[in-house]
């Protein structure tokens, strides 16, 4: 699993051009170094609320992942679950969509979530 997502971003060529001008400066290694140094001041900037609100919803901050056995010994318990997660959400590939769809009842992914195609399509409805 990769620790970094690929995003896209749009700018105005004046901003740009002050990027480029702090990266020839010598600020900055490159654009991308801008850009992550850029993001981490505002996530830092805001972590309290951040943090507040994560634990206000109860999710899950960082990265939940179950296994097909997980799954499985939840079903057998009878229980379902509601996923809430700020980070990576990852369900083994071997999991199929019957089991997928006994189980987790709702979930709601700030930032990624990683599954076959087949259970990511049967738990669309689910996800918000």
């Amino acid at each position: 699993m990769s620790e970094t997502e690929k995003i896209t971003i749009n700018m105005s060529v004046v901003d740009l051009g002050k990027v480029d001008l702090l990266v020839e400066s010598g600020f900055y290694a490159n654009r991308t170094d801008f850009i992550r140094a850029a993001i981490r001041h505002q996530l830092t900037r805001h972590d309290e609320p951040l943090q507040q609100t994560v634990s206000r919803k109860a999710m899950v901050l960082g990265a939940l992942s179950y296994s097909r056995a997980d799954l499985e010994k939840i079903q057998a318990k009878g229980e379902k679950r509601t996923v809430r997660v700020v980070g990576l959400f990852h369900l083994d590939d071997d999991i199929d969509p019957d089991l997928a769809l006994a189980v987790l009842e709702s979930i709601k992914i700030y930032g990624v979530f990683r599954a076959n195609k087949a259970v990511r399509e049967a738990l669309a409805e689910r996800t918000f």
